[in-house]
């Protein structure tokens, strides 16, 4: 029974997370859109960087910090930083540009997610190595 509970802890924490995470990755995808219009995808480019950051930065530092509990790492990692990434988005956007005559802003974008999104991770690792 106790193992039952802690598995429906776990995805009650998941699902937490993963709110949070859904709603800001709307909330920023929107007001991108609105700010920026739809040409270039802006708010997903936002979204997958930071997304990265995060990543780097939250897994690097509860696997150096076991002693906190368990639930950040399913209620951060895997709930809110799960819902608030946008690859699928990303991936289908950079279809749709080489697919309806946009082939070189896909190609820009796809380039510049991937670089920027690799130094983002390396930025979040290097900023969590900096903590206590």
């Amino acid at each position: 029974m106790g193992e039952e509970t802690t598995i429906l802890q776990r995805y009650l924490v998941i699902a937490a997370g993963g709110a949070v995470g859904a709603m800001l990755r709307y909330f920023i995808g929107d007001l991108a859109a609105h700010r920026y219009g739809p040409r270039f995808p802006v708010g997903t480019l936002t979204i997958n960087l930071s997304a990265c950051f995060l990543i780097g930065f939250v897994v690097y530092y509860l696997n150096h910090h076991t002693g906190l509990n368990p639930a950040w790492r399913y209620g951060i990692a895997v709930g809110f930083i799960g819902a608030y990434s946008t690859f699928s988005t990303f991936e289908w956007e950079i279809w749709t540009d080489m697919t309806t005559g946009a082939f070189w802003i896909g190609m820009a974008y796809l380039g510049v997610s991937i670089i920027l999104g690799l130094v983002a991770v390396a930025l979040g690792d290097a900023a969590a190595r900096a903590l206590p």
